[in-house]
């Protein structure tokens, strides 16, 4: 009769010397290649993933081509890997029974407000959204999480883009373009970089129909240590309810929103 518990022992010995199946190794691949691009001062190079990671450079570069595709790394400037949207969503839950979470500080910026608040990530030439808590009004947004919208039209979107090098802007919309979305869309890369000036000076961005008919919002980058922007957050109204003056009252709100919101993602 085969000795089923020494088979068990073996392969546990097995699991535990790193001699797995290739699947399994290719998960410890991954997780060191995780580890090794959310270490801090990143994003990294390709170089530096791979001697933390200690895995061959052919695989990390396939690994991580892989994790960029699902969104758990992204590429930044073209040769540095850094923290991709899911990741950081997935270290956002983890944290999320904490005292300061960020469902507390969303819903402390929706009783200020009132109105729909959007928590977003950056990814690319793209914001994804990644919370939302609706507002008091009968009235909803046709957002959604896990939703992909513009940068260019966008309140979350014009506030990264207020925090990028302009070289970096200018390559985002190369890339992406600035289709119009509705006729008050800023198209000219001039006309969008101006305004950016506009967000940097006043603290927050303002989307007045310029995503979607009859939609007026405000938004703030969230930052990391380095200055550079995570994401962003946002509170969303229609525009016969509340006016432009109205809204922009809520940014201090706002701001402090995303102060608080930067250790957590």
């Amino acid at each position: 009769m085969p000795d089923h518990g020494h088979t068990t022992d073996a392969a546990a010995r097995a699991v535990r010397g790193g001699r797995t199946s290739a699947a399994g190794t290719a998960l410890e691949k991954s997780m060191r290649i995780l580890e090794a691009v959310a270490a801090h001062g990143g994003p990294h190079r390709l170089t530096d993933v791979v001697a933390a990671a200690a895995v061959p450079k052919s695989s990390t570069f396939r690994i991580l081509a892989s994790l960029i595709e699902q969104g758990f790394v992204r590429l930044e400037g073209g040769a540095r890997y850094g923290v991709g949207p899911r990741l950081r969503t997935l270290s956002a839950l983890v944290g999320e029974g904490e005292p300061q979470s960020i469902g507390r500080i969303l819903g402390e910026l929706r009783e200020a407000a009132g109105h729909t608040v959007h928590l977003a990530l950056h990814s690319g030439e793209t914001l994804t959204y990644i919370r939302k808590l609706e507002g008091d009004h009968p009235f909803r947004t046709a957002s959604r999480v896990g939703m992909r919208m513009p940068l260019h039209s966008t309140a979350i979107g014009k506030a990264i883009l207020a925090h990028l090098p302009e070289e970096e802007v200018r390559a985002l919309i190369a890339g992406a373009g600035l289709p119009r979305r509705t006729p008050r869309t800023l198209t000219g890369p001039e006309e969008l970089l101006a305004e950016l000036d506009a967000v940097r000076a006043r603290g927050f961005a303002v989307d007045d129909e310029e995503n979607e008919p009859t939609i007026r919002c405000i938004g703030a980058a969230v930052l990391d240590p380095e200055g550079r922007p995570i994401g962003g957050v946002s509170v969303t109204t229609v525009t016969f309810l509340v006016s432009r003056e109205e809204i922009e009252a809520y940014a201090p709100a706002l701001r402090a929103a995303a102060e608080a919101l930067a250790p957590l993602l």
